[in-house]
Parts: structure tokens; sequence; C-alpha cells
């Protein structure tokens, strides 16, 4: 039976304690989306808020919320995306442009009888059709970065086998953290509260201490928290910027786990702790698209959790392309939205491996942050899977298929050598806040979160008000990093 697209979009929603009446609003409110009637959707969630519960009329302000994100992140009609392009082409002709928005190399909702194209658009066309780079200006050259990652990636699985240590060569890191609410959005005398990612406590990573703050940090989440934060509390004043600034110290350590088959026994089905990780959860749906995907990738069976878990990694890495994501907040199904495109972001890769690896009884579980490898610092996704004797092993799809698909000064040999390394191995240059996806903070926020199942850029609410990334900025910078003995 072919369902309207409506129903899929609204299948993820949760409807629980809904009337039947507020079912009946975000069932039409889904179709006005689905039909690219975003004003007519707003309008109408808005208009049931009106006489709903207080229940029913938070989850219809949560969908007008949604709707706004989508816009924010679609920004570009053609004519302006096309003046995006141009500035990385040295000749793009508007022909050639129009066939691609016809073949669908982009991103693009309709919004109010308007085709608008994603944000990341122009990166994402670089991603997608890597044979474009030849054209690009200016000429992508990765070769240091590469080769560096290679080098970093030997090392660790050099001293681990010396060593028979499955965590090496340790980092010690300083980094500086900043997030700054944009003036004029707090009303003056507002209670501001903030939320900043700080290392959680794994362990290849320990020793974390606050050095400096503005202002001082309220609260610190324990260190086993599955989402850990410093939390603030400041006062708006005047229509003055607002900051939270927060510096620390972490060491972490290189991973390299021997990851023999024949080691593998099975897991302990009553330990509390694993078996959290073993169902469905959030955007981690046993879909029918999952379920013939991991019959495709298993066949018949594989009785070795640690080759199901490897066969899985692999068919990512050379399946999926990288791309650029929409914000999360704004899907309803990450695994499925990444399956369903063979492309991804590392969290709509890693949700994906989560997803596959649970289904056929190896669980996983979600780690991130930051990744702070020198040039190319960034925000970061990835995996673990419990493998007894050997506990939480970490898994990096996202590094495993980039080495795999876009390493193109190393060789063949060599692009593999660090692919094969991200199945069982970590680098140093991890920031890592979370063990889980779609964690609640310490406290926990009144607001909406601005992303609802990562937690690295932050979090900002006054009251009951949530300041989404549109009103604020982030950023990371490494103070210090060295080697310990």
């Amino acid at each position: 039976m072919a369902f309207p697209r409506w129903f899929s979009l609204l299948c993820i929603v949760s409807l629980a304690g809904c009337s039947q009446n507020s079912r009946t609003v975000l069932h039409m409110a889904a179709e006005l989306e689905a039909r690219g009637r975003f004003t007519a959707a707003s309008d109408h969630l808005e208009h049931a808020a009106r006489g709903a519960s207080a229940a029913d009329a938070a989850v219809f302000e949560r969908e007008r919320e949604r709707l706004r994100r989508i816009r924010l992140d679609h920004p570009y009609t053609d004519s302006t995306l096309y003046l995006e392009l141009t500035r990385r082409f040295d000749e793009l002709p508007w022909q050639e442009f129009s066939s691609w928005v016809k073949e669908g190399r982009f991103d693009s909702r309709m919004i109010d009888d308007t085709l608008r194209f994603f944000a990341l658009s122009r990166r994402n066309l670089f991603w997608r059709y890597p044979q474009l780079n030849a054209r690009r200006l200016p000429a992508p050259n990765d070769s240091v970065y590469e080769h560096r990652l290679l080098a970093a990636t030997r090392a660790i699985t050099r001293q681990a086998e010396q060593t028979g240590s499955v965590r090496v060569l340790p980092l010690q890191f300083i980094l500086r953290m900043r997030v700054s609410v944009d003036g004029g959005i707090v009303p003056p005398g507002e209670l501001v509260r903030a939320w900043l990612p700080v290392p959680r406590g794994f362990p290849h990573q320990r020793e974390f201490m606050v050095l400096s703050s503005a202002p001082p940090v309220t609260a610190l989440a324990p260190a086993e928290a599955p989402a850990r934060s410093a939390y603030f509390e400041n006062r708006a004043e005047g229509s003055e910027p607002i900051v939270f600034e927060l510096t620390y110290r972490f060491t972490a350590d290189g991973v390299r786990f021997p990851m023999h088959a024949s080691d593998i026994l099975p897991y302990e089905r009553d330990d509390p702790v694993v078996a959290r990780y073993t169902g469905e959860a959030p955007h981690v749906q046993f879909t029918p698209s999952v379920r013939e995907a991991s019959q495709m990738i298993l066949g018949p069976g594989e009785p070795n959790p640690l080759l199901r878990a490897r066969r899985i990694f692999n068919w990512i890495t050379e399946n999926f392309l990288y791309s650029h994501a929409e914000e999360y907040s704004t899907l309803r199904n990450i695994s499925q939205y990444c399956l369903e495109r063979r492309r991804g972001d590392c969290g709509q890769l890693a949700l994906l491996f989560i997803t596959l690896c649970r289904l056929n009884d190896v669980p996983a579980r979600w780690q991130s942050g930051w990744w702070i490898f020198p040039g190319s610092k960034t925000i970061h996704d990835w995996a673990e899977i419990y493998l007894n004797p050997y506990g939480w092993v970490p898994v990096d799809p996202n590094m495993g298929m980039e080495a795999l698909r876009y390493h193109t000064t190393l060789t063949w040999a060599e692009r593999r050598e660090v692919r094969d390394f991200f199945f069982g191995g970590l680098d140093q240059y991890r920031v890592a806040a979370n063990a889980d996806h779609s964690q609640a903070l310490t406290p926990e926020k009144r607001a909406l979160r601005s992303d609802d199942v990562d937690f690295q850029r932050g979090e900002v609410e006054f009251g009951t008000t949530n300041v989404y990334f549109d009103s604020r900025s982030y950023e990371l910078v490494v103070e210090e990093a060295r080697a310990l003995r």
C-alpha cells in the first residue's frame, strides 16, 4: 500500500497523550508542509493552539518552530544559489547549473510557491560530485592533512602493538569555548541560562579541570552524565551581547583495540547499562527498509558480533557519500533519512550504523562532541559498540568513509589502512561530551532545544524561550596541545 507523503512525514511525531482532534491538526499541518504550504501550515498550528490544552499547544508550537527552522535551513533561490556557486567556479554557465537543479543535485524544498535550496548546497555539491573539485576555486589541497592523519593512526597502532595497551600516547589540551547571544535578543533584566559541552568521563578521556569561566560556572554535570555540560546563569543588561566563556584542560588517549573475532564472547544480557543500547530509540528505528538493508549486508547471518559490526561498517564506508545535514531537530528519523539518500554527515552515518548494529544484536551507542585535529576542527559524532571481553569499542563510520572515498593524495592501500583504523581505533583529537543521543541536560532545559539530538554547540534560553542558532554564535579554540609521557 502506498501511503501519502504527509503520512510518512508525521509517522515519527510523538502523538502520545494527544486528543483525536489534535492528531487531526497535526495530520493537516503535515499535509500542508508536504505540499510546500509552510505559511498555511504554521497558521493552522497557531490557530489550533489557542483553544488546545497546554500539552497539545506545546506540541503545536514545537511543530511551528520546526517549520521556521526548515525555512532558515533553505535560504537560497535558484538565482542566489547560482551566484554563490559562481564564486567557486572559473566558469559556470547558467544552463549547466539549471541542468544540475533538474538532476536533483541540490537539497531543496518548495516553500510557499518558491523552490528554496539548502544553505550548504555549495559545499555538498563537491562532496557528492568530487570530480567537480578539478574546477573548484581555490583548488583543494588536502595532502598535508591526509598524510598527518595517516601518521597519527600509524603511531597509535604501533604503540598499542608494542606496549600491549589499548590506550596510548596521551595528549593534554587546553581549550576555550565561547557562546555569544546577539545583542537585543534578550529583554534587559532577564535571567539567561546557558549550557556549554565539556569532556565527559571516559576511559580514554580524563583529568578534566576548569581553568577559568565568565561568568562563573553555576553547576557542573557529573562526569558520568550522558550529556555533560557546564551550566551558567547571567542577567541581560541593555542591548549588549551576552557572552559565556569557559577555558578548561583535559587529557585524551589514542585508542586501538586488537579486535580478534576468536576472542568474542556473548555479552551479559542482564547488564542494564549494556541492555539500554540494544533496542529502538529516537532516530534508531527498525523500519522495513532498515531490515531490508540488514538482510542485504549480512545475508543469511553471521554468528560473530564483531564480524557483523565489521560488515556493517564496511558497507557504509563503501556505499555512502558525505553530505552536510539539515538541522537534526527538523528531521523525523535520522537513520532512515540517511539510508534513503545513501549519504549523510558524521552523526547521520553513526546513527545508521548504530541502528543496524542494534537490529543485529550488537549493543551500540552514540559518542560525540568536537574533533580538534590540526587543520580540521569541527563538531563531530561517532559510535561505540559493546564487545565482550573488550567493553565499549570506538567505531567512526564517517572517518572510515572519508578516508576511503575522499583521501585522494594517499595510495589505495593507505586509504584502506586509515579506514580500517577507525573500526576499533580512535585518535586523541576528540572532545567527547556525550555517551548517548537525545539526552537531557543538567539541570534540565525548560525551553525547546536548538538541537534535541546532539549537544556540541551549547544551548541557551531565557524564561521558556529558546535562543536558536540564528541568534547566537559559538566557537571552540585550541589554546594548547602537548604530548604527555
